[in-house]
């Protein structure tokens, strides 16, 4: 067996999506908030989404990294789908997630929620002092 083959890709866990209650303005037949579904989002794809708001920051434009983010990793409700959108009326699924999350509040821990389920939330200090433990 080569050193290398506990690092193939075939040996990679999965990562399992969460759930989370995005705002209390959208509820079940219950009264219940919906639980939104969220997946993990690549390296690549949150460099790039890094990159994009980079250049549009450079370009005299506001920073949008955490909306873009959380919409890269939303998986329910379809933040690209038409017929949600045109509810909204809006065309992005950023423009969409912050329509559907108006409450400042909501959306702030909602951005807190997908950065720590991303794992950007902890530092370095963060993770040496994990590992002495």
């Amino acid at each position: 067996m080569s050193k290398f083959a506990q690092f193939m890709k075939a040996n990679k866990k999965v990562k399992e999506n969460a759930f989370y209650a995005a705002t209390k303005s959208l509820c079940d037949e219950n009264g219940q908030p919906l639980q939104w579904e969220f997946k993990h989002i690549t390296s690549a794809q949150t460099e790039a989404i890094r990159d994009d708001c980079m250049e549009n920051l450079n370009q005299g434009k506001g920073s949008k990294f955490i909306s873009q983010l959380i919409a890269a990793s939303v998986v329910c409700p379809d933040l690209r789908n038409a017929e949600l959108q045109d509810s909204y009326g809006v065309k992005r699924p950023e423009d969409l997630l912050l329509a559907m999350v108006d409450d400042p509040g909501e959306y702030n821990q909602l951005g807190k929620f997908v950065q720590q389920f991303l794992g950007l939330n902890e530092n370095f200090e963060d993770k040496v002092a994990a590992a002495k433990n």
